[in-house]
């Protein structure tokens, strides 16, 4: 047999047939369409909100409310040394060139460089705070950091 268009049909089982709600007695779903019998899940127009316990202190509000959100604190972007090899030997690493190139996606409050991964090149560093190994790994490397304002 051919298939076309015409002749195409779904595998067995694929469609169901929707449940047809208060369609009188024989439908097996009439006089209280499924809605159970009196009470407030039975009226027109009843829905309840998510989380609702039917008058019971609901679960978040009977949770203790725990620790705040400093509004003071500093996010800073974070570089490891080992994201900085793909520079040349004696370029200038700035925050402005990391975002350009991808390496950081937001710079937030400053960036920061770690000590994380080995540098091979010479480098300049520019950034606003600095580990101290990162300070030596970069110097070792014979490089150079130079510290901005934050």
């Amino acid at each position: 047999m051919a298939i076309h268009i015409g002749t195409l049909q779904p595998p067995r089982g694929a469609h169901k047939r929707r449940k047809r709600i208060g369609c009188g007695m024989g439908s097996g779903h009439g006089k209280t369409a499924t809605r159970g019998s009196k009470g407030q899940g039975s009226r027109s127009g009843s829905s309840m909100r998510p989380g609702f316990e039917g008058g019971q202190m609901p679960l978040q509000r009977r949770l203790p409310k725990r620790g705040f959100t400093n509004i003071f604190k500093k996010r800073y972007a974070i570089v490891n040394l080992g994201d900085l090899a793909g520079f040349t030997p004696g370029e200038n690493v700035t925050p402005d060139t990391l975002l350009e190139r991808g390496i950081i996606k937001d710079l937030g409050d400053g960036l920061k460089v770690l000590a994380e991964g080995e540098l091979k090149a010479s480098l300049k560093v520019s950034a606003h705070l600095f580990s101290k190994s990162a300070l030596e790994k970069i110097k070792r490397a014979g490089g150079t950091a130079e510290v901005l304002p934050v």
